[in-house]
């Protein structure tokens, strides 16, 4: 059998990767068949430590579990300075990377198991969230940066933002520089002031995969990607540690490729918190520490994260209160560098500072409302998306459900799924959000009624998964009746 590239990323450029970070996304043809080389392994779901660590630590739970033994696994390192003028205070803004690098200390043994101890590793941060954490610790919310976002990168103009790592020092061993630059980088972009960091290696994942075990998912439609091997019907499959790789890794056959697999990674992050949450787990206390074990030797954090004060905070965080959003973006275009054509993320830098606001300022009208009854909303659906008859569709499919239509329009591209709202229709816009996971909702005076104007993510409404009864039979499995509101993918959720 020929050999083929695990991934586009295996492909170099004709110019220096640091100054443009990763390669495009697209792959240059059909996989020749064959299960994938080990590389496709990397940068699979090394990055849900990230913010389990940070759930797992909030909970009464942990009162089962020594706190030394704990930090005494954690590397430390000095990356946070002090900061003049902090945007939200006394709340917490933690940054949470993901690359490839191998921790001191890993084994042949270790690395074997991986599939990638040939490979060495690397330093481009390919996962980038800040969790943030409000002053009551009541919730938190995932924002997610793309790592081919196209940005200022102090001192190097223009480049992806997960060359930052790279450029501050990253690749030449300097971690805390290259830290330092990631973080610049991002409080420039966003306006808020990283108060936390927290790195991850990609062999944390597995030893966490083994102490937690499987993981139900949803999905709206079957999927069968060569590329990531990810084969699974429509509705409720339980995973293994190996199809939750191909699960967050799948790209291809997505609308919109990696930024679709940001959202299955933000979704696979939810799941995961609802077991880690799960009385199976936090009464547990063998489970419970063999799970921190796992986490304590796989972060780096900066030197002045405090686990028992952050542990504090959230002690009364839970799963429904967890919310994921994506930084406003404009589309996905092919420029031009050099002699080099490369794929980039374009930021909508004019809207980032309403987005932020939104979700950290105070409480909205759109948040305290409760959903108002279906069959009292009246609905209208806009295609931006681009697809023939996706706004006629999405209208049948809202019409079931019972809500009142209007007749389905087109309207200017767009890159994400919207609710838009006008003032004082909060409740009936927080009803359309319950069957539209992942959608986010904006108040808009340009609307007279709520809208939903779907981009070319692939969101679409969807009716949520009804809970079998209790003395159902076990196969097949339907996950409990609740409906995902907003940005939070709640327990029944079914994503694309």
């Amino acid at each position: 059998m020929t050999d083929r590239p695990s991934s586009y990323d295996s492909f170099p450029l004709p110019v220096d990767p640091y100054l443009l970070g990763e390669p495009p996304t697209q792959p240059p043809g059909p996989p020749a068949g064959g299960p994938g080389r080990p590389r496709k392994r990397r940068r699979v779901i090394r990055w849900i430590v990230l913010g389990l660590v940070l759930v797992l630590l909030g909970t009464g739970g942990y009162a089962f579990y020594n706190y030394q033994r704990f930090v005494s696994g954690v590397t430390t390192v000095d990356v946070i300075g002090e900061t003049a003028d902090d945007y939200d205070g006394p709340a917490q803004n933690i940054l949470l990377v993901g690359d490839d690098h191998r921790p001191d200390g890993a084994t042949a043994e270790d690395l074997a198991k991986l599939g990638t101890e040939d490979d060495g590793g690397g330093v481009a941060t390919d996962t980038m969230m800040v969790m943030h954490i409000p002053a009551d610790g009541s919730s938190a919310t995932l924002i997610s940066f793309p790592r081919d976002s196209w940005v200022d990168v102090p001192g190097f103009g223009k480049n992806k933002l997960n060359a930052a790592f790279s450029l501050g020092g990253g690749a030449s061993g300097d971690n805390v520089g290259g830290a330092k630059l990631l973080i610049e980088t991002i409080q420039n972009l966003s306006g808020l002031t990283i108060d936390h960091y927290v790195r991850v290696s990609l062999l944390g994942f597995y030893n966490i995969a083994e102490a937690l075990g499987p993981i139900d998912v949803c999905l709206n439609n079957a999927v069968n990607d060569p590329y990531s091997t990810l084969n699974l019907p429509a509705g409720i499959s339980t995973l293994n540690a190996q199809q939750a790789l191909s699960f967050v890794r799948q790209r291809h056959g997505l609308p919109n490729g990696d930024l679709d697999r940001q959202v299955r990674q933000q979704y696979f992050l939810s799941m995961e918190a609802r077991k880690i949450l799960s009385a199976g787990t936090l009464l547990n206390p063998g489970k419970l520490g063999n799970v921190l074990d796992a986490m304590s030797g796989a972060i780096e954090t900066d030197s002045g994260l405090n686990f028992l004060e952050l542990a504090s905070q959230v002690r009364n965080l839970n799963a429904d209160n967890i919310h994921s959003a994506t930084i406003p973006i404009l589309g996905t275009p092919t420029i031009s560098v050099g002699n080099s054509r490369i794929s980039v993320v374009e930021v909508d830098t004019d809207a980032i500072p309403a987005f932020i606001d939104d979700l950290i300022g105070e409480p909205s009208a759109y948040e305290t409302a409760v959903a108002a009854a279906v069959t009292d909303v009246s609905v209208s659906v806009v295609n931006s998306g681009g697809t023939a008859g996706a706004a006629a569709a999405a209208t049948d499919v809202l019409a079931g459900l019972g809500f009142v239509t209007d007749e389905a329009a087109s309207g200017t591209l767009q890159a994400a799924t919207t609710i838009e709202y006008p003032a004082g229709q909060e409740a009936a816009a927080k009803a359309v959000a319950a069957y539209l996971p992942g959608a986010a909702a904006v108040e808009s005076a340009d609307v007279t009624g709520v809208t939903v104007v779907l981009g070319s993510d692939g969101l679409t409404p969807a009716a949520p998964v009804e809970a079998a009864p209790a003395d159902a039979p076990a196969t097949p499995a339907t996950p409990a009746e609740e409906a995902p509101a907003g940005t939070t993918y709640a327990a029944g959720a079914c994503i694309n």
